[in-house]
């Protein structure tokens, strides 16, 4: 009992001197300061990222010339070096939401909206048009995936090449390294509704549309 009544009178000793030490200062902020915080609501960081973005919102730029050409698109990301980089915006949604991670990714985009790319020059030749929704909507993930596709809409490639020279086929899914790989290659927008799962899955097809490989 005695040992329990001297625990208790050193704890409240220890927390009784504890009161009265100098209390901690908050944490420093890092060093350096985070910079390339700029007006609504965006971020850029690297050399000459969202330069011209002064009357957009909400757009994230890492890298050099991600984002360097937009003056009025929003709600971009680009993350890789010249992604995005003519990616200028429009009236009807154009050259707005589009997410471009990797080296070149979406790099020749200027009023295509709503398309994401992950991967090195995945989606490279997308331009769209505002006007038609046409390079709307697509979906790249994979290396070169969707590589040359221009004003082709609604596409969905996964995989390395995955849709690689479709240019204005539209609403085609790819799934697998190669899948659909020579679809639309001739640019005649015949190609469209193809669906392919597996690696190199319809991969000779050029023209052909409404075919379903598994």
């Amino acid at each position: 009992m005695y040992s329990l009544i001297r625990l208790k009178t050193l704890a409240s000793c220890v927390l009784l001197c504890l009161a009265f030490l100098p209390r901690a200062q908050a944490a420093p902020d890092v060093v350096p300061p985070p910079d390339g915080c700029y007006p609504g609501f965006n971020t850029a960081e690297g050399c000459r990222a969202l330069q011209n973005g002064a009357g957009s919102t909400a757009n994230t730029a890492l890298g050099w010339r991600a984002l360097f050409s937009d003056t009025t698109g929003s709600f971009n990301t680009g993350v890789g070096a010249g992604a995005l980089v003519l990616n200028v915006g429009a009236a009807n949604g154009g050259g707005d939401a589009n997410t471009a991670v990797g080296t070149a990714a979406l790099l020749l985009n200027g009023e295509g909206g709503r398309n994401t790319a992950v991967g090195a020059a995945a989606m490279v030749f997308n331009t769209g048009n505002a006007v038609t929704s046409e390079g709307f909507f697509n979906g790249a993930f994979g290396a070169f995936a969707l590589n040359a596709n221009e004003l082709g809409f609604s596409n969905n490639a996964v995989g390395d090449s995955a849709l690689f020279r479709n240019i204005d086929g539209a609403a085609n899914t790819a799934v697998g390294d190669l899948a659909l790989e020579n679809n639309d290659s001739s640019g005649l927008a015949d190609a469209n509704f193809n669906c392919a799962f597996g690696a190199q899955a319809l991969q000779a097809n050029v023209n052909g549309d409404s075919n379903n490989a598994v």
